[in-house]
């Protein structure tokens, strides 16, 4: 005989207080050398894809509960989505802050997540073997459980 499941649900949080709450999270896209070049040079056919992917990255932050199904829709302070140019691609970091009752960890790596998509769909015509990784949560703060730093 089974046991019965627990229901799916939405975590409770009216007991918990409202702190000011911070996260940054990390990922990277790989490309081969020239395809890299050519983003920087500006030289990609979609347009300015850092722009574009940076807007990307910040509005689906802003959407996460919309896709995520057991996230709180949370009032959101700030969002940063910044990037970094290495020898093998495109870092994407991206920080959220919000003062609520719940983290803004799933906003932080939705928008890395989506940058790095957008990075990936503007540059595909030009490199087919573009891949995508090490997307993770490096440091959250507030709360409960304070600061803590994950690199």
């Amino acid at each position: 005989m089974e046991e019965a499941r627990e229901p799916t649900r939405m975590v409770d949080i009216a007991h918990k207080p409202v702190t000011e709450r911070q996260a940054v999270a990390r990922g990277m896209v790989r490309m081969k050398p020239a395809t890299l070049s050519r983003l920087k040079q500006g030289k990609i056919a979609k347009g300015d894809v850092l722009a574009v992917a940076q807007v990307a990255g910040i509005m689906a932050a802003k959407q996460t509960s919309q896709v995520i199904p057991l996230c709180h829709p949370l009032p959101i302070d700030e969002i940063k989505v910044e990037f970094r140019f290495h020898s093998e691609g495109v870092e994407i970091t991206a920080g959220v802050k919000s003062t609520g009752k719940t983290g803004v960890e799933m906003e932080a790596l939705t928008a890395v997540a989506v940058a790095a998509l957008t990075i990936y769909d503007m540059c595909k015509a030009v490199e087919r073997g573009i891949t995508i990784d090490g997307i993770r949560l490096v440091r959250k703060s507030g709360g409960r459980s304070g600061t803590i730093v994950f690199e």
